[in-house]
């Protein structure tokens, strides 16, 4: 491929990667709509879901934010119920922030209405498009968490 070609290309990539992002993030923003969760307590709940238990600190640095922000966002997190602190067992002095079944419950309505918008974008591609894109893009994802 010559190399203005693969600018060209390169060039589109990005512009359609970004654009399709912030349509996913509006598409999920409307979905959250429908819940008590605001987008960054929505996020709190996935990395609960994904990686287990954690501490405010481990949360607020996989999230980007200040450890106050966090702990504001884990207080309402709990007061809807979605969420409990507990103690870690090995060290008392160790709290941990603990996904309660209501808040696994919104994480798994939220997903599948996101991947049921994401079957009804796809719907006139077929079954061989729909795989070569899906391993495209994790050969992209694996690349870039890499670096």
């Amino acid at each position: 491929m010559p190399h203005d070609e693969l600018t060209d290309n390169i060039f589109a990539l990005e512009k359609n990667l970004r654009h399709i992002a912030a349509i996913i993030k509006q598409k999920g923003r409307e979905i959250l709509s429908n819940y008590t969760v605001t987008p960054p307590q929505f996020i709190a709940l996935q990395w609960l879901d994904e990686l287990g238990d954690m501490t405010i600190g481990e949360l607020s640095t996989k999230m980007y934010l200040a450890f106050s922000t966090t702990t504001d966002l884990v207080d309402r997190l709990e007061q809807n119920e979605l969420v409990v602190r507990s103690r870690d067992t090995k060290d008392r002095r160790v709290v941990r922030v603990h996904l309660l079944e209501k808040g696994e419950q919104i994480i798994t309505e939220v997903v599948e209405k996101r991947q049921r918008y994401l079957q009804d974008v796809v719907k006139d591609f077929d079954a061989s498009e729909v795989e070569v894109l899906s391993k495209l893009l994790s050969r992209m994802y694996e690349e870039m968490k890499e670096e």
